[in-house]
């Protein structure tokens, strides 16, 4: 029997590259199963080494190109980071204290 994971990257191998991308919704019909477990299959498959590429306005596809996994990793990071000011303002602390020392790549 195939995992929902397996199942997910085998809908996604039909979607290469960003001009072939499928919204979460999409993918949950083709798998008949809900969005939030799409998007937790889609972790998954990042966690496994999967190059899952993908944003709101794109659907999610599987990386053609080095620069499309570049994208999907400066989105991933903005979005982190995000939530992170997020939760420094909420604890009312620095994001420098709330994360500790940052390393800067150079």
């Amino acid at each position: 029997m195939q995992t929902a994971t397996a199942a997910l990257i085998s809908v996604l191998s039909q979607h290469i590259g960003q001009a072939n991308g499928i919204s979460a919704e999409q993918l949950a019909q083709r798998l008949d199963c809900a969005a939030r477990q799409v998007r937790k299959g889609i972790s998954a498959a990042r966690l496994d080494g999967v190059a899952v590429c993908g944003t709101p306005k794109s659907g999610y596809y599987i990386a053609a190109t080095a620069a499309e996994m570049e994208a999907t990793c400066q989105f991933l990071r903005r979005r982190a980071m995000h939530s992170l000011v997020l939760e420094a303002r909420l604890r009312k602390v620095p994001l420098t204290d709330l994360v500790g020392q940052m390393k800067l790549r150079t």
